[in-house]
């Protein structure tokens, strides 16, 4: 996937940012997309493969991998990215609106033409609420992904051993995950920096409130 749209994005929202806004951007930019592209998605590249049991029966490794593992967490985390960043594209469309009607009016004015958005990317009225619901929405968005992911993976961990007993296993296998470990690191980091955005997006949802 070309992460550079997404990047292009977030950089365009950036100019109608609050302080908050652009720490939020550089904590998606820096520690989840960068991480995500870089470190974590060639962790989870053999999540399957190297996933092993110790049986030979036809079907049962990958029913077991299937129960254990219904999504990937590679996936889900692509998912909440692309979901995360769509605000920001809300943002940018509405200021386009804004910059075209103001263009629109200025060309059937002519010398009669009155401005009434003289600074369009400034936070008054639509656009103002706009903002806050794209935060608002941001935030609802990480806290259903963190709660996807604890329902999948109880407590955001990955067991070095796991035991199966689902058609077609003749009796209780044991599998085992491929560098539990790392991934448990990098699960636990995802999670952290989630949880730091929400409240980045919370309390700039407060700031905007408040200044009003």
């Amino acid at each position: 996937m070309n992460w550079g749209v997404f990047e292009g994005l977030l950089s365009g929202v950036n100019k109608y940012s609050t302080a908050f806004g652009r720490i939020w951007l550089s904590l998606v930019f820096i520690f989840r997309l960068l991480v995500y592209v870089v470190a974590a998605e060639p962790v989870w590249s053999d999540d399957h493969k190297d996933f092993d049991c110790n049986t030979r029966q036809p079907g049962c490794t990958n029913v077991c991998f299937d129960h254990f593992f219904p999504v990937s967490h590679i996936r889900l985390w692509a998912l909440q990215l692309i979901l995360v960043t769509c605000p920001s594209l809300l943002v940018i469309m509405h200021v386009a609106y804004r910059e075209a009607k103001e263009q629109r009016r200025r060309e059937a004015g002519g010398d009669n033409y009155r401005c009434i958005y003289p600074n369009p990317g400034k936070k008054r009225g639509g656009l103002w609420w706009t903002y806050l619901l794209s935060l608002i929405f941001k935030a609802g968005v990480d806290v259903v992904f963190l709660y996807i992911f604890y329902r999948f993976y109880e407590n955001y961990t990955l067991p070095r051993v796991v035991k199966c007993e689902l058609p077609p296993c003749p009796n209780v296998v044991d599998c085992f995950i491929s560098r539990p470990t790392e991934k448990n690191i990098f699960t636990v980091f995802m999670v952290v920096t989630a949880c730091v955005c929400v409240v980045l997006s919370l309390v700039e949802a407060a700031y905007l409130i408040g200044k009003r």
